[in-house]
């Protein structure tokens, strides 16, 4: 059985002012992506099979991959990607929306992700890429 991902934070907003706080304890990016990075690494075990192509995001410069499952009003998302620090990024994305109603989620835009400096950040590439997780999660989720 697949393990989704299961935010600690009881709201989006929580979940982003909580992700705000644990990159306000580092001086520098450098360790930002250190500590990004560590989060990717914790995430549950994403299924080979579910590496495929109707579960790749598009518009991400690395490999990217996500799943979801409806529980009631809430849906639960999982994710990986071929890069470490995409991996991290996986990790944030999923601690705002994973777990979310759908109301939650569709309100919810990809603003905190610039808000938050991520975006400034990354590379473009990157910043788009993390840009369409969030995309993709609201296609999901409206469809869902």
């Amino acid at each position: 059985m697949t393990d989704f991902y299961i935010p600690e934070e009881s709201s989006p907003a929580e979940a982003i002012a909580a992700i705000g706080e644990d990159l306000a304890l580092f001086d520098d990016w450098m360790d930002r992506y250190e500590f990004i990075i560590e989060l990717g690494r914790k995430l549950p075990a994403y299924p080979t099979e579910w590496q495929d192509e109707s579960h790749l995001v598009r518009g991400c410069q690395s490999q990217v991959w996500l799943a979801h499952k409806a529980e009631g009003e809430r849906l639960y998302f999982t994710g990986a990607s071929d890069a470490a620090i995409v991996s991290g990024l996986v990790a944030l994305v999923l601690r705002v929306f994973s777990g979310r109603t759908r109301a939650e989620i569709l309100s919810t835009s990809a603003q905190f992700l610039k808000d938050l400096g991520l975006i400034g950040a990354l590379s473009t590439n990157r910043g788009n890429g993390v840009a369409a997780m969030v995309e993709r999660i609201h296609a999901l989720t409206a469809g869902a």
